[in-house]
């Protein structure tokens, strides 16, 4: 018999000039996984972090096994059992996985006056033998990819033995057979009497896992069900409250559309080898692979954010060297990373900043003063074309959701004027309607003569979006499709042939 682990209820939240919950409950029983589910924006963050005290409630209960609990702090939260996966990385590149994994709780593993890292790297191990993943523990976490990172989060959470688990947005930057992986944790930890309260925008993973969902919107209660009383479209509507875009868009590149970008033989030492492709005016090109496959390495090395070891880069025809992304700027190439709170915004400063960042020369004058009013005015516009929901231009990027913070940083680029814009992951994390707005303004930039790199891990991104699909398998192109070549077998076919 089920018993209840978790019930918050009557929940109230408020940020300046922001409700960010309304009256919200939200109960989560024993052997269960319950989605919460909602628009960036929706509150589901906001709750998970008030059950895990990273925020405090202004008004409500939370009880913990039936006993009313206010939770002040994650150190509560931990001694209760209680243990949250985050969406964005947490983790200190400079030190090992195990190291990670167990940071804060090394005088469990010490010998004598040392950290016994063989005993870390073991039960480093194990943890990642449940989870049928090949990580070594001794590695550095700054040389892993983004979704080895995401594994090593999940690692840390689950070597708590958490009685409830919260996983944020845990499969984003996952392969097909990396989520596979992890929903075989989750049912073992539901058969143990687990309760997971699993956060997604991949709405058709919901149906495979979650027992029940919560709908969220605009810090409202929306509905909870069992997940086999709801349909996609129903979670949909309930989410947005309107239509979402979901036509396949025209093709906009034109019958012999010069080339923005051709690349030759690029290699670097960073899994990238002898890639070759063009781009013309106008084009969404897609770039598909399994995680490893060296897509990102190869956008940061045409940004010259990586060093090359050879190579050629031709843009508009002419041949260039680009030795750091400042000359890959001076160049129209813009690159839009996967990680944009590491490398695409600074949290700390507001959104106009932030939207001018890349092209403050302009807001300068010649004495060397900087022009607010011209940064404030191109702010307003960027926030009014690209429908950022802000309370104000002031408002510092750290408080906006994370479909508005990808929005911020398309806007920075744009200010620039960028004719070649790299998108790595454009909708990492980003709830199913502010993807619809994504997609429709990539759409109007080719149509508007930009020319676009999209790596995407979401193959139905993919074949919806791009004109044309490179496909990579461990540093080399090994396909290019296009028009009626692009399917699903076909790309997983060539990320799958070495």
């Amino acid at each position: 018999m089920a018993r209840e682990l978790i019930n918050m209820v009557h929940i109230e939240k408020e940020y300046p000039g922001v409700k960010a919950l309304k009256d919200v409950s939200f109960q989560l029983l024993s052997g269960e996984v319950h989605a919460l589910v909602g628009e960036n924006g929706a509150g589901k963050s906001t709750l998970v972090k008030i059950l895990v005290g990273e925020e405090k409630l202004d008004a409500g209960q939370i009880f913990v096994n039936g006993v009313e609990t206010p939770i002040t702090s994650i150190r509560e939260s931990q001694k209760l059992g209680i243990i949250m996966i985050h969406q964005e990385l947490n983790l200190m590149n400079h030190l090992t996985v195990a190291q990670n994994i167990f940071i804060g709780r090394e005088h469990q593993y010490k010998r004598g006056l040392f950290l016994d890292d063989e005993e870390l790297n073991r039960e480093s191990k194990k943890i990642f033998d449940q989870l049928n993943l090949n990580i070594d523990p001794t590695v550095k976490v700054g040389d892993l990819t983004v979704a080895k990172q995401q594994m090593v989060e999940i690692a840390k959470a689950l070597s708590y033995d958490p009685e409830v688990l919260i996983m944020d947005e845990p499969t984003a930057s996952l392969t097909d057979s990396e989520i596979e992986d992890l929903f075989n944790v989750i049912r073992v930890l539901r058969k143990e009497g687990k309760g997971i309260i699993h956060i997604s925008h991949r709405l058709d993973e919901l149906q495979q896992i979650s027992d029940r969902i919560t709908v969220l919107r605009d810090g409202n209660y929306i509905d909870t069900r069992k997940t086999s009383e709801f349909t996609i479209d129903e979670i949909i509507k309930m989410m947005v409250g309107r239509s979402i875009y979901v036509e396949k868009p025209e093709n906009n590149v034109l019958p012999g559309a010069p080339l923005s970008l051709e690349v030759k033989g690029l290699t670097c030492e960073k899994l990238v080898k002898d890639v070759s492709f063009n781009l013309q005016k106008g084009e969404i090109l897609g770039f598909s692979g399994l995680v490893g496959a060296g897509r990102t390495e190869t956008a940061r090395a045409i940004f010259g954010a990586d060093k090359l070891k050879s190579g050629q880069i031709f843009v508009h025809g002419k041949e260039v060297k680009i030795t750091s992304p400042h000359a890959a700027i001076k160049q129209g190439i813009a690159y839009l990373s996967e990680d944009r709170k590491r490398y695409g915004l600074s949290l700390g400063m507001r959104v106009s900043i932030n939207i001018a960042l890349a092209n403050m020369a302009h807001f300068i004058n010649p004495i060397g003063f900087i022009k607010n009013h011209m940064i404030n005015k191109n702010a307003k516009e960027k926030v009014e074309s690209l429908n950022i929901k802000t309370p104000s231009i002031n408002q510092l990027v750290r408080f906006l959701s994370g479909g508005n913070q990808q929005k911020v940083v398309l806007g920075k680029w744009l200010t620039r004027d960028s004719s070649i814009l790299i998108f790595d992951e454009p909708t990492r994390g980003i709830d199913v309607g502010a993807k619809s707005e994504i997609y429709k303004l990539l759409n109007e930039l080719a149509a508007q003569g930009k020319s676009i790199i999209m790596i995407s891990s979401e193959l139905p991104e993919i074949l919806r979006l791009c004109n044309r699909v490179i496909v990579m398998c461990e540093g080399r192109v090994t396909g290019e499709l296009k028009g009626d070549e692009i399917t699903q077998e076909a790309v997983i076919r060539y990320a799958t042939q070495r």
